[in-house]
């Protein structure tokens, strides 16, 4: 597979929730479809800002079929399979497949830091299932990170099509795109110009719930080497990327998109809480400054 299969803005929708906690499949639709009309390239179900670490895995199968029926082949589904237990990770990567999405987005297990022989051996059993693999490091949430040795072994799988690069180190990307032929996706939202003038492929952005055209557009220009239109536009969106992120997410998020109408409840479930009444005065200033 070539990079250019796994190239552009990925957008791992928030699980809308009712105020009494039950997910909201009718918001979820709605979100979903408010994405692919910003003409996403892809939907990631079950990231962090899906609040995976809450959503149990019968709500997870039926929020992808949502987003399968919805995709229809205008984009690319992913589904987040990753947990801190390699045989669990199997066995919802086998899951995942069966369900007919098109990759697994795989994050390096969190809180018991495994060794980087142990991380090799864990992202090998799971590219053994077949699924194409989408990486993620990220050691912010998981305590440690893909070593360049490492990095070399786990994208060299032949199942491994890409990386979800969240280290915020710039550097990690510009020696990444000099020998790994595999796609190189930002994961770090305020870093995604820069991302894309190192040679990255593209981001899946959590703030790209919100203006997704924008965000695309700004990828459709650095393709055509359009340097000053995309760093116009991203410096339009940067106050809002900033403010998406000041709090908890997907805290900031959910309360913009219900705010907007998009889905009906900004509920999230614990140990998250709802914004504050500050923030939510700012983010929707900066959200007005950016038409929809």
């Amino acid at each position: 597979m070539t990079p250019a299969q796994y190239s552009g803005i990925f957008v791992p929708p928030i699980t809308p929730f009712t105020a009494d906690g039950a997910v909201d499949y009718e918001s979820f639709r709605s979100l979903v479809r408010t994405i692919l009309a910003g003409r996403a390239h892809g939907i990631v179900v079950n990231g962090t800002t899906g609040e995976s670490p809450t959503v149990d895995w019968d709500e997870v199968e039926k929020l992808t079929v949502i987003a399968l029926e919805e995709t229809k082949g205008r984009g690319r589904v992913l589904l987040g399979t990753g947990t801190n237990d390699t045989a669990s990770t199997v066995e919802q990567t086998r899951r995942a497949g069966a369900l007919g999405v098109d990759a697994a987005l795989v994050v390096v297990p969190y809180y018991n830091r495994p060794s980087q022989a142990g991380i090799v051996e864990h992202f090998t059993r799971v590219a053994a299932v077949g699924l194409p693999l989408i990486c993620y490091n990220i050691p912010y949430r998981t305590g440690v990170a893909m070593e360049p040795a490492t990095l070399k072994a786990v994208l060299g799988l032949e199942n491994v099509v890409g990386l979800k690069e969240s280290t915020g180190a710039l550097n990690n990307t510009l020696d990444l795109v000099t020998w790994c032929k595999k796609a190189i996706l930002c994961g770090e939202d305020a870093l995604l110009l820069a991302s894309l003038a190192c040679g990255g492929n593209g981001g899946i952005l959590a703030a790209a719930n919100v203006r997704t055209g924008e965000y695309v557009r700004l990828f459709e220009e650095m393709q055509a080497g359009d340097l000053v239109a995309a760093r116009r536009r991203f410096l339009r969106l940067l106050p809002l990327i900033k403010l998406l992120f000041e709090e908890s997410n997907p805290g900031p998020l959910k309360w913009l998109l219900a705010r907007e109408g998009v889905i009906r409840s900004p509920m999230q479930r614990l140990p998250l809480v709802g914004i504050s009444e500050g923030l939510q005065k700012r983010l929707e200033a900066a959200a007005a400054a950016i038409p929809s």
